[in-house]
């Protein structure tokens, strides 16, 4: 081999008959194009196998159709995907059809090859190889680019390889802190809740132990009174045993309220006629320094509601309306209409959508700050003076709203005055009329005999329900739980009422025990008593007429009225069936 200073790209010659390859080297290197002449294939295919740098091939024909071409086709098949040397064939003008069909076949094989007819001149020569440097050198900016990208792959990779790691540790250190506050909110919530309880607790625990004093008091002074032979003096300690009693009940029923344990009475109710038939109530507790005026408009709906209830709730209203007026002022109640939609505003979104009637007492009293307005109805919390609240009015008429299936809202600023809006289901229909007896009747003997089992498992109350039923003229049977109620009455003594708690121990309620009296005696009455309104087990909504309830604390006439109306309508029902 014998090679020409050049360029850095050499062209590779073989041509093994004559002068042709002095003469290309000579004819290229004037064009400053660098040459290795190859004396044979196997000098060719060994300088292309040893990398000499070869940017191109220029082969005579005779002397690539006399060789054995499978080396140098190996080498053309192994090279790498980028590489596809240039091959410049120097062919004779020959069109005989054997070279011709070998022309083919080897244009194929060497795969990137450019035929040249012989005689050519320098430049036909010379610009071929050029052209076919350039392919070449496109080949080795090809290799670059992908050498770069893949460069750039790789340390792309380590960056998201790395990043990844970074983010992963970031994200354990970030659970790690959610877990972190998780644990510090639960232990301030729990510490909260301790808060409540405890504040829950001492504020029943001052009231009652308050209450208690005076009924225990009372008592005792009864029992002295009544061994020093002063029986003048009985009525007043009765009646102060009484009140402390009747202020023991209702602190009772607000905190049913509150919890939304309370039993109501729901019934389509004017909230018109109740607002004006409880005005006058409401004048004369706020006192001449304050006006009390109302705006009832005409066409009103009807509302869904315990009317007792809501007149309890506006005078608590009231009373609070008075408090924050000690300078007097005006005191307005209204009712109007109002449409809760789907899309409500965020102080609605504990409220169901639809009508609601509206009942609001507005004061022009102090006001209160927005945080007294957040913690208004919380249980015992109060801005009066110590002993001079309970703190569960407002919140008692929160439960009340919420049981009602209501809502309940509050409008306040310091100076401004308040306004507390009730809102009460609307009830498609014609009001009731209240047809409630509130005077108090004599206890009467008006039985003749008539049974009544008595289910409690309070001694105290089935010793007092069992007075009144004697004072009655009614007989009474007992029973501690609801298994033994139920073996009474599958004894076969004849029961005209059974009078049960609803809260009964031993596997069976008050409510499991009626429905198995009365699929044993159909014709049966059932008086339910309860400290609280549990809807699993009395469920209010399936009573039928041989049903009702009474709440605890009740009066005893009130209890007599209840077991005198429920045995007649029994005997009623026993002779249309008869």
């Amino acid at each position: 081999m014998t090679a020409t200073d050049g360029a850095d790209e050499i062209i590779l010659i073989l041509a093994p008959t004559g002068r042709d390859a002095p003469a290309l080297a000579e004819v290229l290197g004037r064009s400053g194009l660098q040459t290795l002449i190859c004396d044979g294939l196997a000098a060719l295919v060994a300088a292309l196998q040893t990398g000499c740098g070869a940017g191109a091939v220029i082969a005579a024909e005779e002397g690539l159709r006399n060789a054995e071409l499978r080396t140098l086709i190996a080498w053309i098949d192994r090279q790498p995907a980028w590489s596809d040397m240039p091959f410049i064939v120097l062919t004779a003008n020959d069109s005989e059809s054997g070279w011709l069909r070998w022309r083919q076949a080897t244009m194929i094989k060497l795969r990137n090859a450019t035929l040249l007819q012989r005689p050519m001149d320098a430049l036909t020569i010379v610009s071929a190889s050029l052209a076919a440097l350039r392919s070449r050198r496109r080949q080795y900016e090809v290799r670059a680019a992908d050498a770069a990208r893949a460069a750039a792959a790789a340390t792309l990779e380590k960056m998201v390889i790395l990043r990844t790691r970074e983010l992963e540790a970031t994200n354990v250190a970030l659970h790690n802190q959610m877990f972190e506050r998780e644990k510090a909110e639960g232990a301030l919530r729990q510490a909260q809740k301790m808060e409540a309880v405890g504040q829950l607790t001492g504020g029943l625990a001052h009231d009652f132990n308050n209450m208690l004093a005076g009924i225990s008091g009372s008592l005792e002074l009864l029992k002295v009174r009544i061994g020093q032979n002063r029986f003048g003096e009985l009525e007043r300690y009765v009646s102060l045993a009484s009140t402390a009693t009747g202020r023991a009940a209702t602190l009772t029923h607000r905190l049913l309220a509150f919890s939304r344990r309370q039993t109501l009475t729901p019934r389509p109710t004017d909230a018109n006629a109740l607002v004006a038939g409880l005005s006058e109530l409401i004048k004369r507790t706020v006192g001449p320094a304050i006006g009390v005026r109302t705006v009832l408009p005409d066409g009103l709906w009807t509302a869904l509601c315990d009317p007792n209830q809501l007149e309890s709730a506006l005078l608590n209203l009231a009373i609070n309306a008075r408090d924050a007026m000690p300078d007097g002022g005006t005191l307005t109640l209204e009712t109007a209409h109002a449409a809760i939609g789907d899309t409500a505003v965020p102080d609605w979104a504990d409220a169901e959508p639809g009508d609601y009637v509206v009942v609001r007492v507005a004061d022009t009293g102090t006001g209160m700050s927005p945080e007294v307005v957040g913690r208004a109805f919380e249980p015992f919390f109060t801005t009066k003076p110590t002993g001079e609240g309970t703190g569960l009015g407002l919140s008692m008429v929160y439960g009340f709203a919420k049981q009602s299936g209501g809502h309940v809202r509050i409008d306040s600023a310091i100076g401004c005055g308040t306004t507390v809006s009730i809102f009460l289901p609307r009830q498609m229909g014609l009001a009731t009329a209240d047809n409630t007896d509130t005077g108090v009747k004599p206890m009467e003997s008006v039985g003749h005999g008539e049974r009544v089992l008595v289910v409690d498992d309070e001694a105290t109350v089935r010793m007092l329900v069992c007075e009144v039923l004697s004072d009655l003229g009614y007989a009474a049977l007992e029973a501690e739980d609801g298994p033994e109620g139920l073996r009474i009455l599958e004894s076969g003594n004849r029961v005209n009422l059974l009078i049960t708690d609803v809260g009964l121990p031993n596997g069976m309620n008050g409510r499991q025990l009626a429905d198995a009296a009365i699929a044993l005696r159909p014709d049966l009455h059932v008086l339910f008593i309860t400290g609280y309104a549990d809807e699993i087990a009395t469920r209010r909504g399936q009573f039928d007429s041989r049903m009702d309830i009474l709440t605890k604390p009740f009066s005893l006439h009130t209890l007599a009225d209840k077991i005198n109306k429920m045995i007649s309508s029994s005997k009623q029902m026993r002779m249309r069936a008869g």
